[in-house]
């Protein structure tokens, strides 16, 4: 059992930079692999990025592959999400999650944050 908040979203600028972060609370998260997802209206959620337990493998996906980054910090029971030259497309509620397994897809996690809102202007 872990419990997830997310914070650090807000209204930008394309080109800008923003990072999140996520802290559990509960189990500690250093048991669990640790994940990115984000919907935006009228889309399914979709994978973002995952990290492993220790951070040694990280996971992201192709439409955001070189912009964006997963670290984690046990010690503090946080991940993070950095965000770099964000585009209109990246608009969306960005998601925490948390499971046991590597997967990619939604249904691999068991415990979700309440989301977080990022929006990225012209």
């Amino acid at each position: 059992q872990v419990q997830l908040v997310e914070s650090g979203g807000g209204l930008v600028q394309a080109g800008d930079s923003l990072t999140l972060s996520c802290t559990a609370s509960g189990r500690a998260f250093s048991s669990y692999v640790a994940a990115w997802f984000r919907q935006a209206p009228g889309k399914e959620r979709e994978f973002v990025g995952r990290i492993t337990l220790s951070g040694e493998s990280i996971a992201v996906a192709d439409s955001v592959q070189g912009r964006f980054a997963l670290t984690r910090d046990n010690d503090k029971n946080t991940v993070f999400l950095q965000m770099n030259s964000l585009k209109p497309e990246d608009t969306a509620v960005y998601y925490c999650a948390a499971g046991t397994v590597y997967g990619l897809r939604v249904s691999a996690y068991d415990y979700w944050g309440q989301g977080t809102q990022v929006t990225v202007s012209p």
